[in-house]
């Protein structure tokens, strides 16, 4: 992606976990709440295992972290972890990324801004009114909503808000797959909890990122 592709941009949209915020602490505390309300038989989970599995829908996250709980109680840690989550983030939040507040207000004022998740319904809205950010997002869609793919989500707030020349910043593999498929340039933040091989643009703060999207940096 070339300085004359960033100029030609008409929107960015963030993925969440991994690019603007990282709340795997708090989660592990919620999925240990629910073993323990349900007694389920398992080790105690930690952030290093949410975050092995951040960026899957929350269903895939869930079975991959419990292999070889009986599906009853997969389907009770499903529904009830998501609620946990949400409720916990409300109250103990996460760790937004260094420098993230600044620029998405600073990048707000030059572009629309979206958010597209692989997160848990009510999720996207806890981030929002505990970071204060709301304001500076015009959308966002994620699996809990429509149970889709993050490409198709990705393809639904497109089309949604008439993008021509979008572009996704995430830090997956499945972000990267999920630009590719929907056509639109991906930029890839290395401090996440993925590994993106062959991205045209990579960048190791958000500040970075900011700079570089505002023309201040020639990356």
């Amino acid at each position: 992606m070339d300085a004359s592709s960033r100029a030609a941009t008409d929107a960015i949209v963030f993925d969440l976990d991994g690019t603007l915020w990282d709340t795997c602490e708090t989660c592990a505390i919620g999925w240990n709440l629910v073993l323990d309300r349900n007694a389920i038989r398992f080790r105690t989970i930690t952030a290093d295992d949410v975050r092995a599995v951040a960026g899957k829908p929350h269903a895939q996250c869930i079975r991959v972290t419990f292999v070889g709980v009986p599906e009853r109680e997969i389907l009770t840690l499903i529904a009830e972890t998501q609620l946990e989550d949400n409720r916990l983030v409300a109250e103990q939040g996460g760790v937004l990324y260094p420098d993230v507040e600044d620029g998405i207000r600073r990048l707000r004022a030059r572009y629309p801004l979206f958010i597209v998740s692989n997160c848990q319904t009510g999720y996207v809205e806890t981030f929002y009114r505990w970071s204060g950010l709301e304001s500076c997002f015009r959308d966002f869609e994620c699996w809990g909503n429509t149970g889709r793919t993050k490409a198709e989500n990705l393809g639904l707030l497109i089309a949604r808000n008439g993008l021509r020349q979008a572009l996704l910043v995430g830090d997956t593999p499945g972000d990267q797959a999920a630009a590719r498929e929907c056509g639109v340039p991906f930029v890839y933040v290395d401090y996440g909890f993925g590994v993106c091989r062959g991205a045209a643009r990579s960048f190791s703060s958000f500040g970075d990122l900011t700079r570089w999207l505002l023309g201040d940096l020639q990356a």
